[in-house]
């Protein structure tokens, strides 16, 4: 098992959630904790505790994210004008890897940061292997066509646990989307409760 498919199913156990809604999750046979000490009756979570989860929860959607990069993603939605959690959730679903992961290119936000990383995507004809990139309205992602036969790809466009959320027009005969706007929270397909919400609170008190 390598590294990032260790990490998805860690963070899944750890949350107690089905957080990708994916059908291998381990949540889906186990629903305590990882470990020895998983089955302990857990004790009742403090209002820091409930925030730093949301936070952790919502830092592991979008591929596990560092505290550094997912703090400076924070800093920009708290800048700009309007409601910060919502804010905060445009900015994570601009990502490029994100859009890759929504189009259904790939069938896991890790698999989607890779796939950018190896040069496989195209923004707006342009080869771009930053996982972080920000895409803008009106942009088209597409993949390349060395890139168009990748039995993964092949694979995810067939996926049937998840669509394609209406911010973004996909194409999968010719592998190509446009993002169409930022989304709201409301427009979100998370398979689990998410709550940008608590993760202001948790950076307006520490």
């Amino acid at each position: 098992m390598t590294k990032r498919t260790s990490a998805k199913y860690k963070i899944d156990r750890r949350m107690g959630e089905n957080i990708w809604g994916r059908a291998k999750s381990p949540v889906n046979r186990r629903e305590y904790g990882p470990g020895q000490h998983g089955q302990r009756r857990k004790g009742k979570l403090s209002d820091f505790g409930i925030q730093l989860r949301a936070k952790q929860k919502l830092k592991g959607y979008y591929g596990d994210l560092t505290e550094k990069q997912f703090r400076r993603i924070y800093g920009e939605a708290e800048r700009v004008k309007g409601d910060t959690g919502e804010n905060l959730i445009g900015l994570l679903e601009r990502r490029l890897d994100a859009v890759v992961y929504r189009a259904k290119f790939v069938p896991t936000v890790f698999a989607a940061r890779q796939f950018v990383n190896h040069g496989h995507v195209l923004v707006n004809g342009k080869r771009v292997n930053i996982p972080s990139y920000r895409v803008k309205e009106g942009d088209v992602i597409e993949v390349r066509d060395k890139s168009k036969q990748n039995v993964a790809v092949l694979e995810a466009v067939q996926l049937a646990e998840r669509d394609v959320p209406d911010y973004i027009e996909a194409d999968h005969s010719k592998l190509t989307a446009t993002f169409v706007r930022a989304p709201s929270l409301a427009d979100v397909p998370y398979p689990v409760i998410m709550e940008p919400n608590l993760v202001v609170e948790f950076y307006a008190k520490n």
